[in-house]
């Protein structure tokens, strides 16, 4: 799908969609609880099933095929656990492109079902997974291939699991919401330095809400004794700031551009909240009121971002690093090749399509203020990000922009461009 975007001022209110990170694991820690859940999810893109961010898609087809019942009513996600010892004997789960999906699903699938078979599309087979493999085949789990698609058998024993800390963070959050479900006691130890740590905090707090307290010392995480996922009942999933991160960006990249986004938790465990710190050390304003949090326009200076715990706002930021004054520098971004494209490369190309400059490292992308960018064609290049963020380009170009494979944002935010519309976007497919 080709989207094109016709360069005009951005005004209006819009409700937050609810966090996709919260969503994986609350999910699947009410699969796995002593009652039935309901998780209150905002935004338009609730309204339906079939409208979810495809990533949560995916995991509740997992879900629903080891035997768990993910029902959508409402703008709630109701889920009937699995009962215990009734799990699908042999459940082929298909994760489709998404990394959080597999890598929660794997440990968690090996733990209750025994066997089962993964597959899934996109970069995802060549999304590392290694150092989490590994720790499941120290522990008693076979595997029939290196990458997908595969099958496992085995159900893995407690003792130490040791695990890199480095890779990412999806492989201690796979580990941590398997945990409460084996019956030997277990640990994991990092053998390397945690990133993104803001996802981990999302996890403790989400399996906090079920009931499981996780311990963590030197570098040692494991559960409080005699813990077990216990259903609240009602639990309200947060605004997502990675993907509202967007419009808040929008919202400062001129004059005359006015969004109020609602929904969003200041104290919030997601790491992307700190978007609005790096807006304001560009030189942004931040308002909150009533009507939701805004930010402005100000006087923009190049910065320099180390983009390591926050990799999903680099393609937004360096937009602003397109009209900022100087030179802005994000480093510390060679995980980001690792994403749904390579994003350093995805973000470099985006940017010389519109007109701007900008140079790249292995770990770093260089963004040149040229304080205005002409418009273009992008591509997408099957990752969500890039669309928003050419979207969000749009707004400081001279002409069109026109988006080649628009349709990656459904992995995310699937009515994105309808909220693009609200706030007065002008978009329409070609």
């Amino acid at each position: 799908m080709d989207i094109q975007i016709n360069p005009r001022p951005l005004t209006g209110t819009l409700e937050a969609i609810s966090s996709k990170s919260e969503l994986h694991r609350m999910l699947i820690c009410a699969a796995f609880a002593d009652r039935p859940t309901d998780i209150q999810v905002s935004g338009s893109a609730y309204d339906g099933k079939h409208l979810l961010p495809k990533d949560i898609q995916a995991t509740i087809a997992c879900l629903d095929a080891i035997g768990a019942k993910c029902e959508m009513k409402s703008g709630m996600i109701r889920v009937i656990p699995v009962l215990k010892g009734s799990a699908a004997a042999e459940p082929v789960l298909d994760c489709m492109e998404s990394g959080s999906t597999f890598r929660f699903m794997l440990p968690i699938a090996a733990a209750v079902c025994g066997k089962a078979s993964f597959s899934g599309g996109g970069r995802l087979p060549e999304r590392p997974i290694a150092g989490l493999s590994d720790a499941l085949k120290a522990h008693g789990v076979e595997f029939s291939g290196e990458t997908l698609p595969f099958s496992i058998s085995g159900r893995p024993n407690g003792g130490v699991y040791e695990i890199p800390g480095n890779i990412s963070s999806q492989y201690l959050t796979g580990l941590l919401l398997m945990l409460p479900l084996l019956e030997e006691k277990t640990s994991i130890r990092l053998t390397t330095p945690l990133v993104s740590s803001g996802y981990i905090d999302i996890t403790t707090q989400v399996m906090s809400s079920f009931g499981v307290d996780v311990l963590q010392k030197d570098g040692v995480w494991q559960l409080a004794e005699h813990t077990s996922y216990k259903s609240p009942e009602h639990i309200p999933a947060g605004g997502d700031w990675s993907n509202t991160a967007a419009f808040l960006t929008a919202s400062m990249l001129r004059e005359g551009n006015d969004i109020r986004c609602k929904a969003l938790l200041p104290d919030s465990c997601q790491g992307d909240r700190n978007i609005l710190r790096f807006l304001e050390q560009f030189g942004a304003g931040i308002s909150a009121s009533k009507e939701g949090l805004r930010t402005a326009a100000g006087i923009l200076q190049g910065t320099v971002i180390d983009i390591d715990e926050t990799p999903d706002l680099l393609p937004y930021l360096a937009i602003v690093g397109c009209i900022a004054v100087g030179e802005t520098v994000f480093t510390n971004a060679a995980r980001l090749r690792l994403k749904e494209s390579d994003r350093i490369t995805s973000t470099a190309a985006m940017i010389r399509a519109l007109g701007g400059s900008v140079e790249t490292e292995e770990d770093k992308l260089i963004v040149h203020g040229v304080g205005a960018l002409r418009g273009g064609t992008v591509d997408a290049m099957n990752d969500h990000r890039i669309v928003m963020a050419g979207a969000v380009a749009s707004s400081i170009c001279e002409e069109p922009v026109i988006i080649h494979g628009a349709e990656a944002v459904n992995k995310s935010y699937p009515t994105f461009f309808e909220d693009f519309a609200s706030v007065k976007g002008d978009c329409h497919v070609l």
